[in-house]
């Protein structure tokens, strides 16, 4: 599993993360405190506080998690 931090501002970000996350052929999460969501789920991610970064939790090979980063690499956070 690869664990690493986004920030989601706007609407179009959450859009284009779940389309991303959607064509993933891996499953992830989301988490942010005690809340773990399916990534691929719109719905969810919009339930959380974005007003602060959350985790995305790649479950799958370092393969599948660097082709996930890849599309969102303007989301990530380092801290």
């Amino acid at each position: 599993m690869t664990v690493f931090k986004i920030q989601l501002v706007t609407i179009e970000d959450v859009r284009n993360f779940v389309t991303n996350a959607n064509m993933q052929m891996c499953d992830a999460d989301i988490v942010s405190g005690r809340y773990t969501i399916d990534a691929k789920s719109l719905l969810g991610i919009f339930s959380l506080d974005l007003s602060k970064p959350v985790e995305v939790h790649v479950h799958g090979t370092s393969h599948d998690a660097e082709r996930f980063k890849e599309p969102i690499k303007h989301l990530i956070v380092e801290e």
